[in-house]
């Protein structure tokens, strides 16, 4: 790919999310009782007013990395709509576990706020942190910043020392397993916190920043040949479907993630395993040669998984992938990864984006062809398609600048 084409992308990445924010901008916000829409219609249309409580930090996260990093979003309409959806979540998102247990952060919730499910999970209060620690840092808010680390040393114990009080029962059946979402999510939030803390935070997650990278790393089975969502504790093969399942976008989230980490620490062997075995790796197995597109969901001995969805093509892989594949080679200036790049790019621009009412399907057939042309809902909101077009806008403008 050319300098010339480079720029072109860069063009058509900065129009796109210029175009995305504004779709959000226009549609999402509750006026009355603050907070995020995101069951969006194709058309912007509300189709329902639950409010899902990861969306809502994902959003308020997306807003404010977007407001504090890049300079034309430094408008006070996107800060003020940051600071709404922040407060929004402090008031309703955290729910009492019952008797002295911690507090817990609802998964969804009614338009004003009454709390309508829990999931026995940890990723709503991910996206909890993500927010707080990111609307901290452009209010200035010091009760903020302290609520994400708080509620950081939670998750750490729930996921390290004891999840009884997630409410997931300890069933005589149910072996424990490491799936590879949680390693991920955690080393997000590490790499969160720490930024431009000083060193003192630095070294405060620097243990769990690598025991992240190892219980990730675990995810590498087959002798090499495979990534797997989810292995024993001890890093094994699980028997079974949920052994073998693969999820080609989840493994090149990874690898984005760890390839960050590496160039955090200077470690050249987990820049080359992320790139390996988390990027190519992934690519490889999971890329669909008859109709393009990422497949969801594989089986890593060729039987047909049992999600419903698994041959489909959805937005945030191909998100992933578009990351990944243009980290891995801003770092190596490998062509080949540029050439990944450039087919993941094709394939998104010419099938997810809508150019008659904006912003991205997020789900199609395997042949590509719009499945549900709704623009969010309880799982896509202003989260992957915006990160992904900050994320390589920042990436080719680096390299842009560096091209001599």
């Amino acid at each position: 790919m050319s300098v010339v084409k480079l720029e072109e992308c860069r063009e058509q990445i900065r129009t796109e999310l210029d175009n995305v924010v504004d779709f959000w901008l226009k549609y999402s916000h509750d006026t009355v009782h603050g907070g995020f829409f995101t069951c969006i219609g194709r058309d912007g249309k509300v189709y329902d007013e639950l409010k899902y409580v990861w969306l809502q930090g994902r959003q308020v996260w997306m807003y404010c990395r977007l407001y504090r990093t890049m300079d034309r979003f430094r408008k006070p309409e996107i800060l003020e709509a940051a600071k709404a959806g922040g407060a929004f979540l402090r008031k309703f998102a955290r729910v009492s576990s019952g008797g002295s247990g911690p507090w817990k952060c609802a998964f969804c919730l009614t338009r004003d706020g009454k709390a309508v499910k829990i999931q026995r999970t940890i990723f709503s209060e991910c996206f909890y942190i993500m927010a707080m620690d990111e609307l901290s840092r452009v209010t200035g808010d010091k009760d903020m910043q302290l609520e994400a680390e708080q509620m950081m040393q939670q998750l750490i114990y729930w996921v390290r020392e004891d999840s009884s009080d997630l409410g997931r029962p300890q069933l005589s059946g149910d072996v424990p397993t490491n799936s590879m979402a949680v390693p991920m999510m955690l080393l997000c939030l590490v790499q969160q916190l720490s930024e431009g803390r000083g060193q003192e935070v630095v070294q405060k997650y620097r243990e769990l920043g690598s025991w992240c990278v190892q219980q990730t790393l675990q995810h590498i089975q087959r002798d090499g040949t495979a990534i797997l969502e989810n292995v024993s504790l001890e890093g094994a093969e699980l028997p079974g479907c949920q052994g073998r399942l693969q999820n080609p976008g989840h493994a090149l989230e990874a690898g984005w993630f760890l390839l960050q980490f590496s160039a955090e620490r200077g470690d050249e062997e987990l820049q080359r395993t992320a790139i390996e075995k988390f990027v190519e790796l992934p690519y490889q197995y999971g890329w669909d040669k008859e109709h393009g597109g990422l497949f969801y969901f594989l089986d890593v001995d060729g039987h047909c998984p049992t999600q419903l969805e698994w041959s489909m093509k959805l937005w945030w892989p191909h998100c992933e992938a578009l990351i990944a594949f243009l980290m891995a080679y801003s770092q190596t200036k490998r062509p080949e990864l540029l050439e990944r790049f450039s087919q993941v790019y094709e394939y998104i621009f010419s099938h997810f984006p809508d150019a008659k009412s904006g912003e991205w399907f997020g789900y199609l057939t395997q042949e590509g062809k719009v499945a549900l042309d709704f623009k969010g809902g309880p799982f896509k909101g202003f989260f992957h398609v915006p990160r992904c077009l900050y994320m390589c806008e920042r990436i080719l403008d680096d390299l842009l600048t560096n091209k001599d």
